[in-house]
């Protein structure tokens, strides 16, 4: 079993002990020491003492250090997997995808040391004026359980190559994989560049937000929480970047290989048990094809395998919590009370050997409208809803009709797909896949699904902030 401290100023600190249970089994995988709010506030303390030096440093020296832990992490894959697996539920192959990704967002971040630049701007003959992205100082990072590793290091290792200092708050769910490598971290950085303390969003993710020392904040998360984030951020005009939630639609197409696109949108909202901010939970069918669409989907979620994600024959893991198993069946019960149709799943597997799990079955609703509550909220579980369109007009106006816009998928085969992209309001749209994520590529949501982006070079972006300096070549005239 895995024990894990705080970590301040380059120091261990331990506090009180929080367990952390297996959610497909129930039994205790590791321990942490909570943080409390000194804590918190001695952390940004330490973040702030070191945060002038570490920008001060060599292209080459951060490059170093974020390679130096890409190496790290690669080396110790195999355990830093299972211990994902242990605290999240998810399938081992779906952990070592993220850990791995994680590697390679390291060194894609390494790779931009030597070429963060500003501009030169046109100015009179008499003038020159440049620009410099110069780091916001001292970065609060708040990290979700679902993907803890890949969402938490995309800002993690942005912040650091551009000359920041980081306080990362773990996810209360899932905090030992982010534990793990965060002491690579703290051993690859001088002391204070990366500080970590688990603990409550009530009360170490509240400290972050509106202390006055904290000059960025990255949260990943709700909606719901997401906007305290901003309220309390707002008393010191500090900037946030925010991914929310999500209901991402897949519009399918006549035109479009029904099996390929059957295939795709299971993926997208039974992996990781439909725990993803960009799950594929609304599918937007074209009437032609929705009978043949849904009974292939109903029939590879009928194949699909529940159990512990160390068992290769997992097809899918349970839910984080016993919480989260009931609040979605309340979902399932709401929608067969408005007049969805439960074509498969909807309720607690009867494999005795789950018991102790928090297991809900891969679940597909038909007859779903577009006001029904499955249609509308964010369950972040595995359940799909499907609804009938008669046009790609019909499809994006559904698609837009809502409160969230992170991500969306198209499935066709037409030439029409990227002016379909062009009509969708969403932060991420991709054509015959479901969505993904990339080192090298922009993140993040339109509307309630967020502020800002992470990833790829935006990521130097949402850590830097842009100075001008304008030198005058000429003497001042005597006007006085």
């Amino acid at each position: 079993m895995h024990s894990f401290d705080m970590q301040i100023a380059g120091e261990p600190r331990d506090g009180e002990e929080s367990s952390v249970e297996n959610p497909a089994t129930g039994e205790t995988v590791g321990t942490v020491s909570i943080g409390t709010r000194t804590d918190a506030i001695d952390a940004v303390e330490a973040a702030a003492d070191a945060q002038k030096k570490w920008a001060e440093s060599s292209p080459n020296r951060r490059e170093r250090a974020l390679l130096t832990v890409a190496e790290r992490i690669e080396a110790n894959q195999d355990e830093l997997s299972e211990l994902l697996v242990a605290e999240t539920g998810k399938c081992l192959a779906t952990a070592k995808g993220e850990v791995l990704e994680t590697a390679q967002q390291f060194r894609f971040y390494a790779g931009i040391a030597d070429k963060i630049r500003g501009d030169t701007v046109p100015t009179p003959t008499n003038r020159f004026n440049y620009t410099k992205r110069v780091p916001y100082g001292v970065t609060a990072h708040i990290i979700p359980w679902n993907y803890p590793l890949l969402l938490g290091s995309r800002g993690i290792a942005a912040a650091l190559v551009t000359g920041n200092t980081v306080i990362a708050k773990p996810p209360s769910q899932a905090p030992l994989s982010t534990m793990w490598y965060g002491k690579f971290l703290v051993e690859e950085f001088p002391a204070g560049v990366v500080n970590i303390v688990p603990g409550s969003g009530s009360e170490i993710g509240a400290t972050l937000s509106d202390h006055p020392s904290v000059d960025a904040i990255t949260f990943t998360g709700s909606t719901r929480v997401g906007q305290q984030v901003l309220e309390a951020a707002a008393a010191n005009i500090t900037p946030v970047d925010l991914e929310l939630g999500g209901k991402a639609p897949a519009i399918v197409l006549p035109d479009t290989d029904i099996e390929n696109a059957a295939r795709g949108v299971a993926q997208g909202i039974f992996s990781n048990a439909g725990q993803n901010c960009v799950a594929t939970s609304r599918a937007l069918v074209h009437e032609d094809v929705k009978k043949e669409f849904t009974d292939l989907v109903v029939e590879k979620a009928e194949r699909i395998t529940l159990g512990s994600g160390f068992d290769s024959a997992t097809d899918m893991g349970p839910v984080i919590s016993a919480q989260a198993q009931d609040d979605i069946l309340g979902y399932v019960e709401t929608a067969q009370e408005e007049g969805a149709t439960l074509r498969t799943g909807g309720d607690i597997p009867d494999n005795p050997n789950l018991q102790d799990g928090h297991f809900v079955e891969p679940t597909v609703f038909d007859d779903v409208t577009p006001t029904m509550q499955i249609a509308c909220e964010e369950i972040f579980g595995p359940v799909l809803s499907i609804l009938s369109v008669e046009s790609i007009t019909e499809a994006v106006e559904i698609a837009n009709n809502s409160p969230y816009a992170l991500a969306a998928s198209i499935w066709t085969d037409g030439l029409h797909a990227t002016r379909i992209a062009d009509l969708l309001d969403h932060g991420l749209v991709t054509i015959n896949t479901f969505p993904v994520s990339m080192p090298q590529s922009p993140w993040g949501g339109n509307k309630e699904s967020g502020l800002g982006r992470e990833g790829g070079y935006e990521g130097v972006e949402a850590f830097t902030t842009v100075d001008s300096v304008v030198i005058e070549h000429d003497e001042m005239e005597d006007t006085f």
